[in-house]
């Protein structure tokens, strides 16, 4: 039962957020193109193609942390968002994970800045060349709609609290 009743936007940005989420994660983040004499590689790389590259490449520990942080963490936080929403919980329990979900929602952008970061440095290399390409944007969009649902959602619980 809905604690809530009266705020069904936010079961609304629960589901944006995953909804935008899922297309990040298959969108390309950037694009690589090396030159090397006359030899020429372009490569668009999405946060999946990401994990099963590194896989591929037996860096079975780059790809498990990357799978986690970039797959699992996040949608298990919109999880989790949803069952503090949906089911009666007590109030403190409720907080302690509001707290939890906000602090580590700061993590989410961990991804956004490694790539960010990656861009900048292969840029400075002459023989390679690093686009930003719309799926940086999109996860961007999606880790920043989670968090800020985040924030709602403590604050209509801190609201109600206050009434009680």
């Amino acid at each position: 039962m809905n604690i809530y009743p009266r705020h069904l936007e936010v079961p609304a940005l629960i589901l944006t957020s995953l909804g935008v989420f899922l297309v990040s994660l298959t969108l390309p983040l950037m694009r690589l193109e090396k030159q090397f004499l006359w030899k020429h590689w372009q490569n668009d790389y999405s946060v999946i193609t990401g994990i099963k590259g590194l896989w591929t490449d037996n860096a079975y520990a780059l790809a498990v942390l990357l799978f986690f942080f970039s797959v699992v963490f996040p949608f298990v936080k919109l999880i989790a968002l949803s069952v503090v929403w949906l089911v009666r919980l007590p109030e403190t329990h409720r907080q302690q994970v509001l707290h939890w979900l906000e602090v580590l929602g700061r993590w989410s952008m961990l991804d956004v800045m490694v790539v960010a970061i990656l861009i900048v440095l292969v840029k400075i290399g002459p023989l390679a060349k690093v686009e930003a390409r719309s799926g940086v944007y999109v996860f961007a969009t999606a880790i920043l709609l989670s968090m800020l649902t985040t924030m709602y959602v403590d604050y209509l619980a801190k609201k109600k609290h206050k009434k009680s």
